[in-house]
């Protein structure tokens, strides 16, 4: 199997049909083999049902995954991360906030041997920025941009860990998601960190970027857990080395 597609969603039934659709879309407009993997984050509306409710050619498998009660974003991208048997994986965010031919701007840099991990960015000069955040979030960014560099220690070249279309070559992901404890929304610190400790390559590429203002993601609200979900991998890191 050439690629799989991770989607993880929680209360997303208005908008996960679509995805699903674009995805399989995708694939067989690239002539990719592949699967397209929903994990329903313990959703308690419809979710599941609208993936499983989206028109897939017969040549995309999909699965759709569903867990009860929710356990936070990391918890489901490492759900699917862990179910994919693609040779190239990737997992996006719900919304289609990229354009899932940006993909192949990833793909060809791992297929090129330049990295294991492509990372999408939307800080490059290249990206473009369709939708931009509301200023109070572009601003806890910046903080937030500045806190994963000096207490994590993120490299400083790496602009975009957050944003939420990234490939992989298929078993680097599997390897790292079957190492992740973080059930949060800091689970792409853990899996960045722990893919530089093996001396993997992680390389951004631009991104076409449209904000959904219905993100699930509230950072005023989380930033006490954020500190807290940071604390925990650091000290995860640290007992594993």
């Amino acid at each position: 199997m050439d690629f799989s597609i991770v989607i993880p969603a929680f209360r997303e039934a208005a908008k996960i049909r679509h995805d699903v659709e674009a995805a399989a879309a995708f694939l067989v407009h690239q002539g990719l083999t592949g699967e397209v993997i929903v994990v329903d984050d313990g959703s308690p509306d419809d979710t599941s049902a609208a993936a499983n409710a989206a028109e897939v050619p017969p040549e995309i498998e999909r699965r759709v995954i569903r867990y009860a009660p929710n356990r936070g974003k990391g918890c489901a991208v490492r759900t699917g991360m862990n179910q994919t048997r693609g040779q190239y994986v990737m997992f996006c965010d719900v919304g289609l906030c990229v354009p899932f031919d940006n993909a192949l701007r990833g793909l060809e840099l791992i297929k090129g041997g330049q990295c294991e991990i492509a990372h999408g960015s939307r800080k490059l000069p290249d990206s473009v920025i369709r939708r931009p955040q509301r200023l109070y979030r572009r601003l806890l960014s910046r903080g937030f941009r500045k806190v994963v560099g000096v207490f994590m220690g993120v490299p400083a070249g790496l602009t975009d860990t957050q944003c939420g279309f990234k490939v992989y070559r298929g078993d680097v992901a599997r390897e790292l998601y079957g190492a992740c404890l973080s059930d949060g929304f800091m689970f792409d610190i853990e899996i960045l960190l722990r893919a530089l400790r093996k001396g993997y390559r992680v390389i951004e590429f631009p991104v076409e970027w449209r904000c959904d203002w219905d993100s699930r993601l509230r950072p005023g609200r989380n930033a006490v857990d954020t500190l807290a979900e940071l604390k925990a991998i650091k000290r995860n890191l640290k007992n594993s080395s």
